[in-house]
């Protein structure tokens, strides 16, 4: 197989067309696909989809940089990049650093190198009471039926095995299984037997070492009725969040009319109320175990983030955070969904903060990382001393290395990063302010301020507060 690399720049107008020529006619919208509205829109993904075939049948991957301030058709190129587990980086131009740093590392070797792999496979054994339904993910069915193929289809299924074009060492897969409701017994009539799933993985290395590595998992049937300890302590949350947020981004692509945000709250609403510590309509009384107390946070944060709310974002745009969410690692899709923010000070140490409103200080810093790209946020008192000149001078060293700081931690953030994420570097109250607070919890807004002198949202979204007091509500009702 063989890689290969498009650079595009413009948007596509000739033969697998996205727009015309016109240029009164413009690019398709979100509306537009909702509404069937995009003349050009099904004939170039069929398009993909067949050279997509093609390129999977010999073992090549498309890479894509897309460097323009316009859409080009990454929504419609979609198709092609994840069937053979393509790169893709979006940006603004070719001179911006997103691009230039992202497209300097797929060169880069040993330690910083992405460990990109290609011509590989990945085929799933299981226990007989398990089913598979399907792979959510950079790969491609190959259609190999056997007893363990579950009639109900997510991602790529109807197969036990995926051809995997192109990997590196940040892929990671999501495998959807169904579970009969036989009874759970051995030979011997023993209850509670192990079950097992095996994975082989097989690739060859960019030396073109040919390596496989295999995976042996074993676990007891739980019954699911009584809930056990050794079941609540298996659940991993972060992994729960992700895998929630790649299937609703699935089924928000594949089923018309589908409600993302209502179907996240049943979700989460059932989850509750069966784990849940409670007495019967009295929300006060509810409490969850910290196995599951963070859920609700990251749901409340998915239910907010560019993967469900896409009205801000272009067809393009929301493509180009589907396919990195469906094939980075669990750490770094978290991150996508909930990020991370860490306080600098000079009454402390750097620590996380609250993603809340809240934590915005004249004289604080904040360092916010949402992924595709890194804040750095100076407080007005801060900035203001900045702009003065205070850390160039002598007597103020320490104002100097609270400054220099988060661009320290935001370096180690983009060196470590594919793409590159783009670094903001902003004041409160400044324009690019909105980069921050689009992410923050807003606790404090227009209409319900918090403290004198706390910076306010301006947005009639909940908070997470009045979320959580209605999932409370809901959880302990009667059924």
């Amino acid at each position: 197989g063989t890689k290969a690399v498009v650079l595009y720049y413009a948007s596509c107008y000739l033969s697998v067309r996205i727009v015309s020529k016109d240029l009164s006619d413009p690019v398709r919208s979100h509306k537009d696909l909702d509404k069937d509205a995009a003349p050009y829109f099904r004939k170039a993904v069929q398009f993909y989809e067949e050279l997509s075939n093609q390129m999977v049948n010999q073992g090549h991957v498309l890479d894509l940089f897309a460097s323009a301030l316009d859409q080009v058709g990454v929504a419609e190129m979609k198709v092609v990049i994840e069937k053979t587990g393509g790169l893709v980086v979006l940006a603004e131009s070719f001179g911006h650093s997103v691009f230039k740093d992202s497209f300097r590392r797929v060169f880069e070797k040993g330690e910083e190198s992405l460990g990109l792999a290609h011509n590989g496979m990945l085929e799933i054994n299981c226990s007989k009471d398990i089913k598979i339904q399907g792979i959510i993910g950079p790969c491609t069915s190959l259609e190999k039926k056997g007893p363990a193929v579950a009639s109900t289809v997510i991602g790529q299924g109807n197969t036990t095995a995926w051809k995997l074009c192109g990997l590196d060492k940040n892929t990671c897969l999501t495998v959807f299984f169904d579970i009969s409701s036989s009874d759970k017994s051995d030979a011997s009539g023993n209850a509670n037997p192990q079950l097992f799933i095996q994975t082989v993985t097989s690739y060859l290395s960019i030396d073109g070492e040919s390596k496989m590595r295999v995976t042996t998992i074993t676990r007891r049937w739980l019954e699911t009725s009584v809930l056990s300890e050794e079941l609540v302590q298996g659940f991993d949350q972060e992994t729960a969040a992700v895998v929630m947020a790649r299937l609703t981004s699935y089924k928000m692509e594949m089923e018309e009319s589908f409600d993302a945000t209502r179907w996240l709250d049943r979700t989460l609403i059932r989850l509750c109320s069966k784990f849940g510590d409670y007495r019967k309509d009295d929300p006060s009384s509810f409490a969850l175990n910290p196995s599951f107390s963070l859920f609700p946070q990251f749901m409340f944060n998915l239910r907010r983030s560019q993967f469900v709310q896409v009205f801000n974002n272009s067809p393009d745009e929301t493509a180009y955070f589907r396919m990195m969410l469906n094939r980075e690692s669990i750490t770094n899709a978290a991150v996508m969904i909930q990020p991370s923010l860490i306080s600098y000070s000079f009454n402390s140490l750097p620590a996380p903060a609250l993603l809340d409103v809240a934590s915005i200080s004249a004289d604080r810093i904040l360092l916010l990382d949402s992924y595709f790209s890194v804040v750095i946020f100076h407080g007005m008192t801060i900035a203001q001393w900045r702009n003065m000149g205070y850390q160039n001078q002598p007597e103020h060293q320490a104002f100097a290395q609270l400054l220099q700081a988060p661009h320290d931690d935001a370096e180690i953030i983009i060196r470590d990063r594919f793409p590159v994420p783009r670094l903001v570097v902003c004041d409160q109250h400044g324009s690019q302010a909105r980069f921050l607070l689009a992410k923050l919890n807003p606790s404090a807004t227009y209409n319900n301020e918090g403290s004198p002198g706390m910076d306010v949202i301006f947005t009639d979204d909940v908070n997470l507060q009045v979320f959580f007091e209605h999932l409370q509500k809901l959880a302990v009702q009667s059924s």
